[in-house]
């Protein structure tokens, strides 16, 4: 009888059991979705974005559909740090996949106490979220600037010395793979993208933004087709000649994952993810409207893997 196929990954040195990931910002803090899933069958858990200390959230509406997606503007709403480990990550933990803490903050100095609180956590990873906008530089998000992600990168991974660091990049970064470079250059053990991409919607009879903050972040399956070129174009440029005959420049260490997510909303969504180069996948906006659809890519995976011969996620990839 045929062996069963592999599905663990080791991100940054954590062994998931499978390469599904609930993303940040769309599955809380777990409990949420109990009853909905097997939360235990997952890969890993991201948290909601965490900050220093709590935050109450954007004023006016946060949530806006559009077509083949939706819009958010939640501004970041979370208990703090502490509280997360005191009321929250108890729980989570034993639910059993891996915790990854998504790290946001205003300034250097606020994601390096976060990162110190984390770092004596026992979560698995840390996320760091530079699509946040620093404060002290006039509200541009970290992840927009190579210097700026790489100081930010350096100061928390000083921080947080003894958990694994992924850095989750914003797709609206003029060069996304400077600022890539920099991070790892910088400390990064992983990469994650992509986060939400600018965007705005009016309301036509009061002439007016719908979001009090103008524009929000938008995700959902319209947005699967460029996070996948992105997440390819990236993984190519860390691991040059795996998938590709002619030669790559790149200034990343080799062996460095990519966790891909944007718009992914079947089984079939994810495994062009994998096929891409990525590592691991999350999926954010699709668990929405059907929560148990993790668990069905997970199985999905499984059958691909069954079908075409594989033995393991690492031997997925595009063949040249």
């Amino acid at each position: 009888m045929a062996k069963e196929p592999d599905l663990s990954v080791n991100l940054a040195g954590v062994l998931l059991r499978n390469p599904v990931i609930a993303a940040s910002g769309t599955f809380g803090y777990g409990r949420e979705y109990e009853g909905l899933l097997d939360i235990t069958a997952l890969g890993g858990i991201c948290t909601k974005g965490l900050t220093l200390n709590p935050r109450p959230g954007n004023t006016g509406r946060r949530i806006h559909e559009t077509p083949s997606g939706m819009m958010n503007s939640i501004g970041l709403e979370n208990p703090g740090i502490e509280a997360f480990i005191e009321k929250e990550l108890p729980r989570l933990r034993s639910l059993g996949p891996a915790v990854i803490a998504n790290l946001s903050g205003g300034t250097e100095e606020e994601y390096v106490e976060g990162a110190r609180l984390l770092n004596a956590s026992p979560v698995d990873i840390i996320e760091l979220n530079i699509s946040c906008p620093n404060v002290k530089a006039g509200g541009m998000a970290f992840g927009l600037d190579p210097a700026a992600a790489a100081s930010v990168t350096e100061k928390v991974r000083r921080a947080a010395p003894i958990k694994p660091l992924m850095v989750k990049l914003t797709p609206n970064a003029p060069d996304l793979i400077a600022v890539a470079a920099s991070c790892v250059k910088a400390g990064a053990d992983a990469l994650s993208l992509v986060n939400t991409f600018k965007a705005m919607a009016i309301d036509i009879h009061k002439r007016k933004p719908v979001f009090d903050n103008v524009f929000a972040g938008l995700s959902g399956p319209c947005i699967r087709p460029i996070a996948l070129r992105l997440v390819w174009e990236l993984a190519s440029a860390i691991a040059p000649g795996d998938f590709f005959s002619t030669e790559k420049k790149s200034n990343f260490r080799r062996g460095v994952p990519v966790v891909g997510m944007g718009g992914i909303a079947s089984v079939s969504d994810a495994l062009e993810f994998l096929l891409a180069g990525a590592a691991a996948i999350q999926v954010g906006s699709a668990t929405f409207a059907h929560p148990p659809l993790m668990n069905e890519i997970i199985t999905g995976i499984g059958d691909y893997m069954r079908e075409k011969g594989f033995a393991s996620i690492g031997e997925l990839g595009i063949r040249e």
